[in-house]
């Protein structure tokens, strides 16, 4: 809801072209929007994606920011093979 305007008083002096003189802001007064549901999901949206991207650097920086991958020495397919072949022969 805008202010209301006051009504023109004869008691304020003209001004330039013989309109009377306003103090304070010129312009129409328009009400500021409300916030809605919409303007709430997004700054959820915006404060997850701030953690998020906290959360990264965060576990990026027990790496030292080093995102080149090292090549694993057995490969992963050997270790499954090699633990499932000890566990066959202890039960047998």
């Amino acid at each position: 809801m805008s202010r209301p305007r006051s009504a023109p008083s004869k008691a304020r002096p003209a001004a330039r072209g013989g309109a009377p003189a306003r103090p304070g802001r010129p312009g129409v007064f328009v009400s500021t929007p409300k916030s809605d549901i919409y303007v709430v999901m997004l700054s959820i949206a915006l404060g997850a994606m701030f953690i998020g991207s906290l959360l990264l650097v965060m576990i990026l920086s027990r790496y030292d920011f080093k995102l080149k991958v090292a090549g694993l020495s057995p490969a992963p397919q050997a270790v499954a093979a090699s633990q499932l072949e000890e566990i066959v022969t202890a039960l047998l």
